[in-house]
């Protein structure tokens, strides 16, 4: 069949597009069809081609249009019933997929807390030996970064019956979620695993949807230049961050300078991550100015040569005497930068690099011994060794530079592009979402983004139940109080929540540690999530999340703080982590909690109420069934 569809396509002069079979790839044996709503069926023929479907005796027909898509849509059908089998008929071209059911189809997606395979959890050996249900399906569209979007999935994702081996690698929080919801509804369950470790909330909107926020034109313009001519793209980003620099670092971004005096600056060796190699640097993030030296003979600078540098972590620009040769992003690729004519000279040589590190590791590291300047007659004038360094600005101070828009898991919608598209419009119950540690340090932003992607994904799907994950305790813990990126980010997941009545939001604040930003117990997230969903999808009567706050007031010299359910204490006789604000400073404060009721002692002067502000708080307020308190700050009239 795929070699008619082949033929046909070359006669008709499509053969760049060559139509292998008429059905979108999300379509294979073992599918699950979302239940109770109109069956979208869509793909690809020759143009113009009358298209018939079939879903186990129930027909509809279409016709391609002039690019050769079609779609159809099928009559509704209940849950379970006998396996069905599609037959599409597109011209000559004849595909069948069987053993499909009808169920409830979840899309579970993020970053590596989603990613975090079954086989790795805790008891994770016998959850895998005990994954076998041919009612439960699986998919995993793998990794796939794109500039444009795509219609199809790579060959070979194919939907999958639960089993210990397709399961052992499946995300374990998706799996967990579709495990408890088979046992509730007694219904199939399909579970899409679309998700990429360290991946950034941008990646996974559309172009329109980021569009649409208007402060993300020119990463797209960049983004479309790359799809055109990669070698453009390239250039437009590198300016793209030069002027990032030249506004955040201001005076420090001289290290380019050839006649900058950097005898005072300290050294670092080439081949460690700073993190590792510099106790100074143990835990810095942030821009930092490398230089060296090569000294050449006047023969060797009229050489045609490339400056190869191994891998930076995480962005670097290079400049050969100060001037730019090459800019990149990725934390293990190597950099090998062609040098200019003209841009060498007899004598010394001034080879510096502004290094961006975003986040652990952090600048240059591989062998010494492949760094160096490779003239092209075979000869290598290898570095010192050893760089000279200077901190420009911590990240702290700067925010992120503008990552290179192409690039997959830190770019702009190339995994919406990639590993989203294909999907759309499948059927869906719902979505599961486990992300944000990437962007935890721009929560303000975060603030339009997750409402732009819920809204983005709800009308590619038509499904509106969103569930999230709330981020689970990571990071040292500190005495007093302080400052904290994943608290504020925490927050904005609860006020998404509370502001959108079909966004469920399961915390995971209690269910992490200090020391592991993975942790192991994914069972409960999936079961929190379940509870959402049994909630919100489902219709039913659960108490699916812990107290959150409704309002909080001054009485008297107290603030009081109404809850949305009553909490208990566990461990303890009043809950800890609460914090009065004022404008100057916070300070922990005592509280005791009366039913739906939290009473704070001192609010005199106060501006502002947090709970368990911190990266890894200790909390011990819970809900009746035993789910946590999210953490909050809340304004005071």
């Amino acid at each position: 069949m795929r070699l008619k569809a082949l033929i046909l396509a070359t006669a008709l002069g499509f053969a760049s597009q060559a139509i292998a079979a008429p059905l979108a790839s999300v379509f294979s044996d073992h599918a699950v069809l979302q239940r109770d709503q109109p069956i979208r069926v869509w793909g690809r023929a020759a143009p113009n081609t009358a298209v018939s479907v079939d879903l186990s005796g129930t027909g509809v027909s279409a016709t391609a249009d002039a690019q050769g898509r079609w779609s159809a849509v099928l009559p509704a059908r209940s849950g379970g019933g006998p396996a069905l089998t599609l037959t599409v008929q597109a011209g000559p071209e004849r595909q069948i997929v069987s053993d499909l059911v009808m169920g409830d189809v979840w899309l579970c997606s993020g970053q590596s807390n989603m990613e975090y395979p079954l086989r790795r959890t805790l008891a994770g050996d016998s959850e895998v030996a005990a994954a076998a249900d041919p009612d439960i399906r699986l998919l995993q569209t793998g990794k796939i970064s794109t500039p444009a979007p795509q219609d199809d999935l790579p060959a070979g994702v194919v939907w999958k019956a639960a089993t210990p081996t397709s399961a052992a690698e499946f995300s374990a929080a998706c799996f967990f979620l579709g495990k408890d919801l088979r046992k509730s509804t007694n219904v199939p369950i399909g579970l899409i695993d679309a998700t990429w470790g360290g991946s950034v909330i941008q990646d996974w909107i559309s172009r329109e949807g980021l569009s649409a926020l208007k402060t993300y034109d020119e990463g797209l313009a960049v983004l479309d230049d790359y799809a055109r001519d990669p070698a453009v793209g390239q250039a437009k980003w590198a300016a793209l961050l030069d002027r990032w620099a030249a506004a955040k670092l201001g005076a420090a971004n001289d290290g380019m300078r050839s006649d900058l005096d950097d005898r005072a600056w300290k050294t670092m060796p080439m081949e460690a991550f700073w993190e590792d190699s510099t106790p100074a640097l143990k835990t810095f993030d942030g821009t930092i100015w490398l230089r060296t030296e090569v000294t050449l003979t006047k023969a060797q600078a009229a050489q045609g040569s490339t400056l190869a540098l191994g891998p930076v972590d995480d962005m670097d620009t290079t400049f050969v005497n100060g001037r730019e040769v090459g800019a990149t992003q990725s934390w293990n690729g190597p950099r090998n930068y062609r040098i200019a004519p003209g841009t060498l000279k007899a004598g010394r040589n001034l080879i510096a690099v502004r290094a961006i590190d975003s986040g652990g590791g952090g600048g240059t590291w591989g062998k010494a011994a492949d760094k160096g300047l490779k003239l092209d007659d075979g000869a290598v004038v290898p570095l010192s060794g050893t760089w000279r360094y200077k901190i420009a600005a911590p990240l702290s101070e700067t925010s992120l530079p503008p990552n290179a828009p192409w690039l997959g898991a830190s770019g702009l919608s190339t995994l919406r592009n990639g590993m989203i598209a294909p999907l759309v419009p499948y059927g869906l119950k719902g979505f599961a979402w486990y992300q944000g540690e990437a962007n935890v340090t721009e929560a303000g932003e975060y603030a339009r983004l997750m409402p732009a992607m819920i809204a983005d994904w709800r009308k590619a799907f038509g499904a509106e139940a969103f569930l999230l994950v709330q981020l689970a305790a990571f990071g040292p813990r500190k005495p007093g109080t302080d400052h904290s990126d994943w608290a504020a980010l925490r927050d904005v997941q609860r006020r998404v929540a509370a502001a959108d009545p079909m966004v469920g939001m399961a915390s995971a604040v209690d269910i992490g540690s200090p020391y592991d930003i993975h942790p192991a117990d994914k069972t409960r997230v999936g079961q929190r999530l379940a509870l959402l969903a049994r909630e919100l999808a489902y219709g039913e009567a659960v108490v699916a999340s812990g107290p959150a706050p409704l309002s909080a007031r001054r009485e008297g010299a107290d603030v009081v703080v109404a809850l949305d359910q009553p909490a208990v204490v566990y461990g303890a006789a009043r809950p800890i982590g609460f914090e009065l604000c004022d404008p100057a400073a916070c300070r922990f404060v005592d509280a005791s909690v009366e039913g739906a009721t939290l009473r704070l002692v001192g609010g005199a002067g106060a501006t502002k109420v947090r709970y368990a502000w911190a990266d890894s708080p200790i909390i011990n307020l819970f809900g009746a069934t035993g789910l946590p308190a999210t953490p909050f700050e809340l304004q005071l009239p």
